[in-house]
């Protein structure tokens, strides 16, 4: 599907963006791969494993997603757009909200503006598990964005872009989360826990990344892709990674919950279940005409939650320590 077409990521040095870099290169012949970024340092150090001497497709362009003139430009020729551009950290976001608006909902309305005026075929954005029911600004901003992308499907009228959005848990070893910050903690005998209650969902990189190439595939525009994913409390998270360590309770943070939810119970009502995935419809008239899968998926049972702490599947310790051993965090 991705063979000879020209794909761009926006936010394409972040980690998601260099290892679906990798994961394009290594399993497709794509035309061009365009990674679009803000930081040329980051593009830097990118092109230095992925040079264009190396991979003749890669292209690497300096841009914001709050320019749109840019975009516009960088989109030309463009078949297939991932955005994972977006400020994330939750403190950054409560100190600069402007800033949050500005890139998370303000830049993606110029990708959708610019998809449609180029002709891009399929954008898919990523969100998170905190745009479900959300408590802080960066989940209320990534809510808005969702928004904003499966709305694109109708503002788009008879045009060819199509607009999904793919919502997924914490990723394991991603830059600022609880596990390498549990690995360097664990030299100092004491790892700080929030709340001994506490669980996430978690998913690795990789397979976040495949998740995204596959709904990338079969999206017919306007679904919020949720995959199945394992969920783990803190405390067994922290016994994992420090058995030797004993905890000190600190408290909630500002903006924190106890528990995420990726499907609330008032979306449960518009979702189908996969065998490995959740997909929440739009109301939307299109959307019904497009989505013809209603064989191989089946209604949610009334009241159902997807929740991190009433979720059956656990992730255990054997499979977390791979997934570090994996990672090669220290």
């Amino acid at each position: 599907m991705l063979n000879n077409k020209n794909i761009l990521i926006t936010g394409g040095t972040g980690s998601f963006g260099k290892k679906c870099t990798e994961m394009l290169l290594n399993r497709y012949k794509p035309n061009k791969i365009i990674i679009y970024s803000r930081d040329e340092l980051k593009q830097y150090e990118m092109a230095q494993v992925f040079s264009t001497d190396k991979y003749p497709c890669m292209r690497y362009f300096i841009g914001d997603v709050r320019d749109k003139e840019r975009l516009n430009r960088a989109f030309r020729g463009v078949d297939c757009v991932i955005h994972a551009a977006a400020l994330k950290q939750v403190p950054a976001a409560e100190y600069n909200p402007l800033e949050a608006v500005k890139t998370n909902i303000n830049g993606a309305c110029n990708v959708i503006d610019a998809a449609i005026d180029q002709n891009v075929k399929r954008v898919i954005a990523l969100s998170t598990d905190k745009a479900a029911n959300p408590i802080n600004l960066y989940g209320a901003t990534k809510l808005c964005s969702d928004k904003l992308f499966i709305a694109g499907n109708a503002y788009v009228g008879r045009d060819h872009s199509r607009f999904s959005v793919v919502r997924y848990g914490n990723v394991v070893g991603s830059r600022g989360s609880v596990i390498p910050f549990f690995m360097k903690k664990k030299t100092e005998g004491v790892l700080p826990i929030t709340d001994p209650r506490m669980t996430r969902f978690w998913i690795t990189l990789e397979q976040g990344v495949e998740f995204v190439l596959k709904c990338l595939d079969v999206m017919v525009g306007g679904e919020l892709f949720v995959p199945k994913i394992p969920s783990m409390n803190i405390m067994d998270l922290a016994k994992a990674i420090a058995p030797e360590c004993r905890t000190e309770i600190v408290g909630i943070r500002p903006g924190e919950k106890l528990h995420e939810i990726m499907i609330p119970m008032d979306e449960a009502r518009n979702a189908v279940e996969f065998d490995d995935y959740y997909v929440i419809k739009p109301q939307f008239n299109f959307f019904q005409r497009r989505f013809n899968c209603a064989d191989k998926a089946g209604p949610l049972a009334d009241g159902f939650e997807y929740h991190s702490g009433t979720n059956p599947w656990r992730l255990t310790t054997e499979e977390l320590l791979k997934m570090i051993d994996e990672l090669n965090i220290v």
